[in-house]
């Protein structure tokens, strides 16, 4: 299957990059290259792009996607969260540009195998890494019940996880849950008809919540976007583009903590903690998407984009 994904916020972003020709930029979510591909087509022969993806379908599809430009690109398979570590093997101490696009792409979800869709039948898998060992099959008869519902309530921000976890455990009981088919299954007996009818999808949010576990995205995200400002050369600009309240919440919070991150209590009339600011917040309010876009790509719904620039 061709990877697929239309990039979401994508002029947008590009705007927000304020792309500098000579520049050295990093794609930590790489998928098929959309992004990438505007960021190298306003690139110098000075210029560098290194992309940092997980997925092994998404780092083949970007090679193919940006062959075009060369040695301007480095392709690397890894998690954002070890951006650094990638920089420092390229000799590389800072950049003039981040890119991150959060959650699923369009492939991972059309591609019935991976087992992240609620609309196919499939292996319960959901793994952005498929070197990794753990997959949704382990958390779903694995986890306690008191777990399950912790993630569906938190990840999933599900009225109904409560009783969700409650029929996921009773179904494992009698079988081990193995495929989205059974599971979703088990997610419309624990809705009521009256909701089902109305709501949507009701293993969507489920869905989503054990992703999101899985893969550890907000983990992952929380650990690692403070580390990349410091990436930053005076200047540059970190783009982030979430899907999901929560990760959204924490772009929102770090981005005003690195802009103001002084812990003094305000009765102090000066500052005496020492901490100093990284830069400042471009989206007071985050960017979304117009409604040509969303007519477009549904999947563009929920995104919201959000800029920082740093100095020094």
């Amino acid at each position: 299957m061709e990877f697929k994904h239309k990039s979401v916020l994508l002029e947008e972003t590009i705007e927000g990059l304020q792309i500098k020709p000579d520049g050295i930029y990093v794609d930590g979510t790489l998928g098929g290259g959309g992004h990438s591909y505007e960021i190298c087509r306003r690139l110098s022969d000075k210029g560098r792009l290194i992309g940092i993806d997980q997925d092994a379908d998404a780092i083949a599809a970007a090679k193919r996607r940006l062959e075009e430009f060369g040695d301007k690109v480095t392709i690397v398979r890894s998690n954002y969260r070890e951006m650094g570590d990638v920089l420092n093997r390229l000799e590389i101490s800072h950049v003039d540009g981040i890119l991150l696009d959060l959650g699923v792409s369009s492939y991972q979800l059309d591609t019935v195998e991976r087992g992240f869709t609620y609309r196919e039948d499939a292996l319960l898998d959901m793994r952005m890494d498929q070197r990794q060992t753990m997959t949704a099959r382990d958390i779903v008869n694995g986890y306690s019940e008191k777990e399950l519902y912790r993630i569906i309530r938190d990840y999933g921000e599900d009225k109904f996880a409560k009783n969700i976890a409650k029929h996921i455990v009773l179904a494992r009981e009698k079988k081990e849950l193995e495929t989205t088919g059974e599971l979703i299954e088990v997610i419309k007996a624990a809705i009521p008809a009256k909701v089902r009818a109305t709501g949507g999808h009701p293993a969507k949010r489920t869905f989503q919540a054990i992703r999101i576990e899985l893969n550890q995205e907000l983990e992952v995200l929380r650990d690692s976007l403070g580390g990349m400002i410091d990436l930053l050369n005076d200047g540059g600009r970190i783009c982030v583009i979430t899907f999901h309240s929560l990760e959204d919440r924490i772009v929102k919070t770090i981005f005003r903590t690195q802009e103001d991150p002084c812990i003094c209590p305000k009765e102090f009339p000066v500052c005496v903690c020492g901490r100093k600011s990284k830069g400042s917040v471009i989206t007071k309010k985050p960017i979304v998407p117009s409604e040509e876009e969303l007519l477009e790509n549904k999947r563009a719904k929920s995104s919201k984009l959000r800029i920082f620039e740093r100095k020094w």
